[in-house]
């Protein structure tokens, strides 16, 4: 019972930096919600584009003058000036000059070049698309029609076709792309808070005053050291499962989901791996003064480098590579395969589990870790 006195003690005192965690995890989680809104309907994008027709406005030239009327922002200019300076100005993104002849030389079995104007943007890129596909198919028809008119009847038929396009996932996309942001972002704040409490408590324990009040007392040297894990576990264990709450509140539904069970369950898994590396940290650093230092190299290094704060898609692969070592990428990269699993069964999960697999093998090393350093100091003593 003097033990827990003491740990709860030590523990109040570190209610600042717990609180500042949690907080950085809240703000971080509701700012990427409201920055990152996603939705499954579907606009078409078009662009601004400028016709100059330099021919016959009837026929075959008048069909690819409506064609590309309909499917973008129309914009009109009187002399090359204006037309400069819209290009320059991002007003217009494409512009078409047809030339003279065109009708003529295409019905003739001939390719007119367009000259074109453009801001090279992907805009631009979208509008000369247009063209090509309607030059494409008209190709494909100009041997097989006997006349113009059925040559423009047919290339307008096959480019008014509409394709429907359906949805036949049922996963919630959305809210699990947030759920495993977040359960990302939970890595910098279960590592940051686990070794910064875990190492003040233990050094506070180490101090000269205490290790000898627990020396002399007829306390088991054994059974307080169990007591002390005991104790850390199940703080560890409580800022896991105030985060796990802060997400059910935060992302809602999607984490009662199979979805959202293995994202728990995963954390939990690493929860672990955070108390056992905490206590190495623990067990070899006695120093107050050194536990930001620390904090800062292994919770904020592993998370730049494994994908907490920036998506792992955007990492350099070297970068990637070196992150294989780390308890972190294992735990991140189960995220973010939950996230894209349509079904969730025992074939597609035992990568999962393979994964968390790993993050206990790395829990065990610091374990075994820690026993060596208490095994080597008690042989000191």
């Amino acid at each position: 019972m003097i033990v827990f006195k003491t740990f709860l003690k030590v523990l109040n005192k570190c209610k600042v930096p717990i609180l500042m965690y949690s907080a950085f995890l809240v703000f971080f989680s509701v700012f990427n919600m409201t920055a990152n809104e996603t939705t499954t309907s579907f606009e078409k994008e078009r662009p601004d584009l400028a016709i100059v027709n330099e021919d016959v406005n009837e026929g075959i030239t008048a069909s690819l003058i409506d064609y590309l009327k309909a499917n973008s922002e129309e914009a009109s200019y009187e002399s090359e000036g204006e037309i400069d300076d819209a290009l320059f100005y991002r007003d217009v993104n494409y512009v078409i000059y047809i030339p003279k002849g065109f009708r003529e030389d295409f019905l003739a079995g001939k390719n007119p070049d367009f000259r074109i104007k453009s801001t090279g943007d992907y805009m631009a890129s979208l509008a000369e698309m247009m063209l090509e596909r309607y030059l494409n198919v008209a190709n494909v028809y100009l041997d097989k029609m006997d006349s113009e008119r059925e040559l423009v009847e047919a290339i307008e038929k096959t480019l008014n076709e509409k394709v429907d396009v359906v949805m036949t996932t049922s996963l919630d996309t959305g809210n699990l792309e947030k759920a495993a942001t977040y359960y990302n972002f939970m890595n910098y704040c279960l590592l940051a808070g686990a070794i910064y409490i875990i190492c003040l408590i233990l050094s506070t324990f180490k101090e000269e005053r205490i290790d000898k009040r627990t020396i002399v007392s007829s306390m088991n040297y054994k059974s307080f050291n169990r007591k002390l894990i005991f104790y850390n576990g199940l703080f560890t264990f409580i800022l896991w499962l105030v985060y796990v709450l802060i997400s059910v509140l935060i992302i809602g539904e999607v984490m009662f989901t199979i979805h959202g069970a293995m994202l728990i369950l995963n954390s939990f898994v690493f929860s672990l791996c955070c108390l056992s590396l905490a206590f190495a940290i623990g067990n070899i650093l006695h120093n107050k003064e050194a536990i930001n230092g620390i904090v800062n190299v292994i919770a904020l290094g592993s998370s730049f480098l494994c994908g907490s704060f920036v998506p792992m898609e955007w990492l350099p692969r070297s970068v990637l590579n070196i992150a294989h070592v780390l308890p972190s990428y294992w735990y991140i990269k189960t995220n973010e395969l939950v996230k894209t699993m349509e079904v969730i069964d025992w074939e597609t999960s035992k990568v999962l589990f393979g994964n968390m697999i790993i993050i206990l093998c790395f829990a065990i090393s610091f374990t075994v870790i820690m026993n060596v350093t208490v095994s080597k100091k008690r042989r000191r003593a």
